[in-house]
């Protein structure tokens, strides 16, 4: 199980640096982009990927189909890849506000049916 496991995050990360060598334009690993970069494969993937404070890159891989998202840090200097957070965001996607201002969207809403 474990070995399975590990094999689905390498293989994921493998996806990830790939995706980012590819020509069109996109950030080859190593490379500094001025902005998040975002790549997407024919799996549905989507890869973002930052410079952050010229220590190492990031990668944030969205698997839409499962609703997960999967933060990786590569240092630059060594290449060494951590795995920082993995989030199923099914339920997050659920609610209507977290930590809003008003007006919340359920005030909104209330306002646009009085109408």
């Amino acid at each position: 199980m474990r070995v399975a496991v590990l094999g689905c995050v390498a293989l994921v990360v493998l996806v990830a640096v790939v995706s980012l060598m590819l020509p069109n334009g996109r950030t080859a690993f190593g490379q500094q982009p001025s902005s998040p970069q975002a790549t997407s494969s024919d799996g549905g993937l989507t890869v973002l990927s930052e410079i952050v404070e010229q220590r190492y890159q990031q990668l944030i891989v969205i698997d839409p189909k499962r609703e997960v998202i999967s933060v990786y840090h590569i240092e630059l200097a060594s290449g060494t890849i951590a795995l920082r957070s993995v989030r199923n965001i099914h339920w997050d996607l659920q609610m209507s506000d977290y930590n809003g201002q008003k007006p919340l969207a359920q005030e909104i809403q209330a306002l646009s049916e009085q109408r």
